[in-house]
């Protein structure tokens, strides 16, 4: 066994730099994540009516109402408003976080990810 190769195994050399490249993209992977986690996503709904702001941590932080669209005979219309806005701001976050760790793992399924 001693002396014994392995074909496609490699040498220590190699093993080293996949650890390397991996912890690379470990560190990559936070720093999208911290970037993504602090920005903010806009969405409308009912032609600008209601505007909601998220964050990438997908917290609502902010929400205005036109206030024609506020009708004390149609609240549901206001509540399917807020709501498709909301929605949309948070597909917003979980497209573009997909696009940008993407880039990181060139499209690699990374579990917790």
């Amino acid at each position: 066994m001693k002396g014994m190769k392995f074909p496609g195994m490699g040498g220590m050399g190699n093993m080293q730099g996949m650890l390397q490249r991996v912890q690379k993209m470990q560190a990559d992977m936070q720093k999208v994540q911290a970037d993504l986690q602090a920005r903010t996503f806009e969405s409308t709904a009912g032609g600008g009516a209601v505007k909601v702001t998220v964050t990438g941590k997908k917290e609502l932080t902010s929400v205005v109402l036109d206030p024609q669209v506020v009708d004390p005979e149609d609240v549901e219309m206001l509540q399917d408003l807020i709501l498709a806005a909301v929605n949309e701001a948070m597909h917003q976050v979980d497209t573009v976080s997909e696009e940008e760790m993407n880039k990181v793992t060139g499209g690699l399924k990374i579990p917790g990810m």
